[in-house]
């Protein structure tokens, strides 16, 4: 008789491990940021404003270092040096540039009234490209887990189609603007790589459109526009960070559309606030100059008009209430957007960037100082 087998034992198929879901985490505080901008004010008033590319390396770090994602933070690798040397390499090939308009302009006086249009033209197709490639520097100095983020593309290439998608959207009166950025950032995103994951961009025009057309209609009285630019600001940053694609990496963002009113509308006041006092201040100053004068209004203002130290002592407060708002800027527009943007993210499908190799180069900073001599560079 057959020995009666006995069958093994039953056990069940290992199910599928969900995708690993993350939360970003902003970790940096108020007053830490404040310190650095306000320090960095002081010796940007004290340096004539060469300061400022070891402020901006400083912002930029603390700002990736208190963000985190998986647990870990980003590292930003660039360096004050290579701001400094990419703006005077930018200086040297646009000098050259500025000069011989200047020349063009004198020999062609009797057009004057059209010769600055083809400077705001080139200027405008120059900053472009400029902002194009000061964003590929930042993504090479941005490392994540011993990874780079890269990019490719061309400069020109985007400058000439951000032109004339704001040709258009001057001829719609903004009802384009959706569509441009849309295709704009279509264009940097599948240039843009972490390791070996490819970036893309799955956000549309009309995603955009149908979140704020609104906006649009009201913004045509521009009264409006203090109240509906916040609100069109806070749509485009969460329908930008929910179309954001890494291969199998996704974002999405559930920023609220009243988020970017606070930041905003403080930098409004704080500017208005700096202004009155800078008002004061001026008014004591004529004022005494007033009295040494014997109260003429009339000699006071001549004189005034006439003294090098008068001149001198007016450009240092120009120059310190500049300082005053980019700090307030900094502050809020920086600090305070990058925080509520980047807790408003979720990222899915981090098992995907777990074995990514490296690859890509680093970019030349010369693009980031193209981009600061025509004071369009971002963060």
């Amino acid at each position: 008789m057959d020995a009666v087998t006995t069958p093994p034992p039953y056990v069940p198929e290992a199910s599928p491990a969900p995708a690993r879901t993350d939360r970003i985490v902003y970790s940096g505080r108020p007053f830490e940021f404040r310190k650095i901008v306000t320090r960095g004010a002081v010796l940007e008033f004290f340096t004539v404003g060469f300061y400022r590319f070891w402020l901006a390396t400083d912002l930029r770090r603390y700002l990736w270092s208190h963000t985190s994602v998986d647990g870990d933070a980003p590292e930003y690798t660039g360096t004050a040096k290579e701001l400094l040397l990419g703006l005077l390499f930018a200086t040297a090939i646009l000098a050259p540039i500025f000069l011989l308009y200047f020349l063009v302009g004198l020999e062609a006086e009797r057009y004057q009234a059209f010769a600055s249009i083809p400077l705001i033209v080139f200027f405008y197709v120059f900053s472009q490209f400029a902002t194009y490639r000061a964003r590929r520097y930042r993504m090479t100095r941005t490392v994540w887990r011993g990874v780079r983020l890269w990019m490719t593309g061309s400069g020109w290439a985007y400058a000439w189609r951000a032109s004339l998608w704001m040709l258009l959207t001057i001829v719609t009166i903004g009802f384009a603007l959706p569509w441009a950025e849309a295709a704009l950032e279509r264009y940097k995103a599948r240039h843009t790589h972490y390791g070996t994951l490819a970036g893309r961009f799955e956000g549309t025009g009309w995603g955009l459109f149908k979140r704020g057309w609104w906006l649009w209609l009201l913004s045509l009285f521009i009264v409006t526009i203090p109240f509906t630019y916040p609100l069109y600001k806070a749509i485009v940053w969460r329908w930008w960070v929910s179309g954001i694609r890494f291969d199998g990496v996704s974002f999405a963002s559930d920023l609220r559309r009243g988020a970017m009113m606070g930041p905003y509308w403080k930098l409004v006041g704080w500017m208005l606030v700096l202004l009155l006092l800078d008002g004061m201040v001026l008014g004591s100053a004529f004022g005494v100059a007033w009295l040494l004068h014997g109260g003429s209004a009339q000699a006071t203002t001549l004189a005034l008009r006439d003294s090098y130290l008068a001149t001198g002592l007016g450009l240092l407060n120009y120059f310190a209430v500049m300082l005053a708002f980019g700090a307030v800027k900094r502050i809020y527009l920086i600090r305070d957007v990058w925080q509520r943007v980047a807790q408003s993210v979720t990222v899915h499908n981090l098992d995907v960037a777990d074995d990514v190799a490296a690859l890509g180069d680093q970019a030349s900073a010369l693009g980031e100082g193209f981009a600061d001599s025509l004071d369009v560079a971002g963060f």
